[in-house]
């Protein structure tokens, strides 16, 4: 499937920004099964300078400065990529059971983005919850294969759960929406993070974009109108890394679009920064992601 994705930010200010600069994670990084056609990013007001860059993680970076004083800042970034269907859902390849998994990941010699070392610890949001540990037993501590664990996981959650944007925001720690039960799919992904590095799972916060209009006879997707998450888990060296979903119940398949994957939202977040001036400021962000027919023209859709 091709799509063609429009991510746009508007960023107002109470009073003019000066030496403002920021880091802009919006380009798809490379993963596997999935082709970026093209990308362009549009700045206004045109940026002082823009360098970009990989990393830390698994992660396309843009830095850029700005130098004169402004009220706004509006960032659009457009791309054309094609994703294939996962090959773990079409294929035979077993499922380690958990207890290798756990095994072979703290014996893995691999200490690039890929790696599972990086995300068997815990990092700045997805802290250690005894909790949340104590909540996932049932689902990590028997001796059933990773890829069953990390279904019941995500079903869990998303039994368990409920979809609220009013109940959390960006800064939400995991435990807290772990207590209300209520948030949204960065919270639930959090949650799951946390509860299967609590068992020795190496997992990953992946930020991305998902199917706006869903295929003829099929459910439109929770999350589909904003920039989404979902959770990495490494599988084992013969599967990798596979995709859960728990705000939907689903694996990820080729309606979610890859975008970049870290240890938690800080890593992936798609905009941040530092400004002098402004005072207060409010943050507007648009998307859509439209997939291509048969004849090259993107279907409409409206984020």
């Amino acid at each position: 499937m091709i799509y063609d994705v429009r991510h746009l930010t508007t960023v107002d200010y109470d009073g003019p920004v000066r030496l403002a600069r920021f880091n802009l994670r919006l380009v798809p990084a490379p993963w596997r099964g999935q082709l970026l056609h093209s990308h362009e990013l549009i700045v206004t007001p045109r940026p002082a300078s823009i360098t970009s860059e990989m990393g830390p993680y698994l992660v396309n970076r843009s830095r850029l400065t700005l130098r004169e004083p402004t009220k706004s800042l509006t960032v659009e970034s457009r791309f054309t990529v094609e994703v294939e269907e996962p090959s773990f859902l079409m294929d035979s390849v077993a499922s380690p059971r958990l207890c290798q998994v756990r095994a072979d990941a703290l014996a893995h010699h691999d200490l690039s983005a890929l790696g599972p070392s990086a995300y068997l610890y815990a990092s700045g949001i997805a802290r250690p919850s005894a909790a949340i540990a104590e909540w996932a037993r049932p689902y990590m501590a028997g001796n059933v294969s990773v890829m069953e664990a990390g279904r019941a996981l995500m079903s869990a959650i998303h039994a368990h759960f409920r979809y609220d944007s009013k109940a959390t925001r960006t800064d939400t720690p995991p435990q807290e929406a772990f207590q209300k039960r209520r948030g949204v799919c960065q919270d639930f992904s959090h949650v799951m993070i946390v509860a299967a590095r609590a068992w020795g799972i190496p997992a990953a916060y992946v930020s991305g974009y998902l199917r706006t209009l869903p295929p003829p006879g099929k459910p439109r997707l929770v999350g589909a109108d904003a920039m989404h998450a979902w959770v990495n888990l490494w599988c084992g060296d013969q599967l990798g890394w596979v995709g859960f979903d728990p705000t939907n119940n689903i694996l990820a398949d080729s309606s979610h679009i890859f975008t970049a994957m870290g240890r938690d939202y800080a890593d992936v977040a798609p905009l941040d920064g530092v400004f002098h001036g402004g005072g207060g400021q409010s943050m507007d962000v648009a998307v859509d992601v439209m997939p291509r027919l048969a004849d090259g023209f993107a279907s409409a859709a409206t984020g």
